[in-house]
């Protein structure tokens, strides 16, 4: 094979690329029907109706303009983190720390948003640029030692999590704390760092757009751009893609830093849109759920906005179902469980390809 013919290395990148995607519909709906069914025994055997439960999941979850809205707020910051772990997967690098990611673009938008006072398109780009970067400096270090020291990246992102969370919280009650206040939190921010809303009511705001609008721009980058055919080639086949010239080193620290950014800008909406300051152990498990969200969108941007709403669906609507039914929240917590375990096994499957 001759190493500059385009046309070779195009259906040698498309080939490899089936191991991202492999499985098609069938592997994106196995974690959702496992789900199911193991909330369908569980309910069976207390004696429920899995059929009446389901239907209120449904209504409770997409029921009208205030229950849509809440589903898809739920659902923001999970696109955020599964697209963000979709970037990293597809240079081959299984970036676990997306949380750590997103905690410190949280902390980051909600100190500088309660000290600095600036018009409000000027504020929040400050806060987003700020959180972006934190993102950046949490994913680059495990990145560069994957690419240059061979270590496992999954061990090192997963344990950087909670070195993130544990350097946020003594820095938040050290330095951050906001006086007067129940829980560990810092100041509110500024007002004009606030995101405008999209529907009254409702903690839906414009970051909703925006995390839609970082989707498209990946995809299309990772589609359409000379890097982003580079950071495929390498997920697909990164021995093929040493052999054509890639510095495969280079592109897989590249991709970790585009997650860890817009991790970041995840955190920066949740900050600026729904919570207006930073909370100790707010955004927990975001990241990991941001795991199922890339599997069960198989790489594909649609994928990942249905897979977000879906997993948004169960957090809006699991507190309002146990108001209106005997079954308690645990119930949601089975199916989310069950799906993230199916999901795993996915991620254990494409390791192994």
């Amino acid at each position: 094979m001759t190493l500059t013919e385009p046309a070779e290395v195009a259906a040698e990148a498309s080939n490899a690329e089936d191991v991202i995607r492999k499985g098609g519909m069938v592997g994106t709906l196995a974690p959702i029907v496992v789900g199911v069914v193991a909330c369908s025994i569980v309910l069976l055997l207390t004696h429920r109706n899995p059929i009446d439960f389901f239907h209120l999941l449904g209504r409770e979850a997409f029921g009208g303009r205030s229950r849509l809205g809440a589903t898809l707020a739920s659902a923001t910051p999970l696109l955020f983190s599964g697209v963000a772990t979709a970037a990293a997967f597809r240079s081959g690098y299984f970036n676990i720390g997306v949380e750590g990611s997103f905690i410190a673009g949280a902390f980051t938008a909600a100190v500088l948003g309660s000290r600095v006072s600036l018009p409000s398109a000027l504020s929040l780009t400050l806060l987003a640029m700020a959180a972006a970067s934190s993102g950046v400096i949490v994913a680059v270090g495990p990145a560069w030692l994957k690419a240059y020291r061979g270590v496992d990246e999954v061990v090192v992102t997963l344990m950087g999590n909670f070195v993130v969370v544990g350097v946020l919280g003594w820095l938040l009650q050290s330095y951050f704390l906001s006086r007067g206040t129940g829980n560990a939190s810092t100041d509110v921010i500024d007002s004009r760092a606030k995101l405008p809303s999209l529907l009254d009511g409702t903690q839906l705001t414009i970051a909703a757009i925006v995390a839609v609008v970082v989707l498209v721009a990946v995809f299309w980058w990772l589609q359409r751009h000379v890097g982003g055919f580079e950071v495929r080639m390498t997920g697909a086949n990164p021995e093929f893609a040493r052999a054509v010239g890639i510095d495969v080193r280079r592109v897989v620290v590249r991709a970790a830093m585009l997650s860890g950014a817009i991790g970041g800008l995840g955190g920066w909406g949740l900050t600026c849109g729904v919570l207006g300051r930073y909370v100790d152990g707010a955004g927990r498990n975001l990241g990991f759920t941001g795991i199922a969200v890339a599997l069960l969108g198989r790489g594909r941007p649609i994928g990942l906005i249905v897979a977000a709403i879906g997993l948004g669906a169960l957090s809006a609507a699991g507190p309002t179902v146990q108001l209106f039914s005997d079954v308690p929240l645990d119930i949601i917590r089975v199916i989310q469980g069950s799906v993230m375990m199916a999901a795993v096994l996915e991620l254990r499957r494409w390791r192994r390809s």
